[in-house]
C-alpha cells in the first residue's frame, strides 16, 4: 500500500535508512525529491561492501519494513549482489555493491535533491 502523506513517507524513509545502517550499510543517503519529480518522495541510497553484504541488507530492508506493515509495491536485484531496488511508492530504495553505486552515480543524478538528516544513522 503506498504511504498516503508526506509525513509517512519520511517515516519509511527513516526507518530503511535505520535498518540500512543497523546492517552495516555504507554511506546511507535520503534525498527528498518531492519538489523534483512526482514518481516518489524519498531515494534511500546506500552501499554494501560485497554482495553478500547487499543481499543480506537488501533483505533485511524488505522483511523488517514488511513486519512493520509496510510490503514492497516491488522490488529487484534482491538476490543478484550488486543493485538491489524496493519500491514502497513514495519512498525507493537503491542498495549497492560499492563500485556499481559509484558507476551508476544516482546522486550525481539529483543532484538537486536535498539531503534528509537520518539521526543515528551514519552517512
Amino acid at each position: 500500500m503506498k504511504p498516503k502523506t508526506n509525513s509517512q513517507s519520511r517515516t519509511i524513509a527513516k526507518s530503511i535508512a535505520s535498518i540500512a545502517s543497523d546492517h552495516k550499510a555504507i554511506d546511507v543517503a535520503v534525498l527528498d525529491l518531492r519538489k523534483l519529480t512526482s514518481f516518489t518522495d524519498y531515494f534511500v541510497i546506500c552501499s554494501g561492501a560485497s554482495d553478500r553484504q547487499v543481499k543480506a541488507i537488501a533483505w533485511a530492508i524488505h522483511e523488517k519494513m514488511k513486519e512493520k506493515g509496510h510490503p514492497p509495491l516491488g522490488e529487484e536485484g534482491l538476490d543478484a549482489g550488486h543493485w538491489a531496488l524496493i519500491d514502497y511508492g513514495n519512498v525507493v530504495a537503491h542498495v549497492f555493491y560499492e563500485d556499481d553505486r559509484e558507476y551508476y552515480q544516482l546522486e550525481k543524478f539529483w543532484h538537486d535533491a536535498p539531503r534528509v538528516s537520518i539521526k543515528g544513522v551514519t552517512a
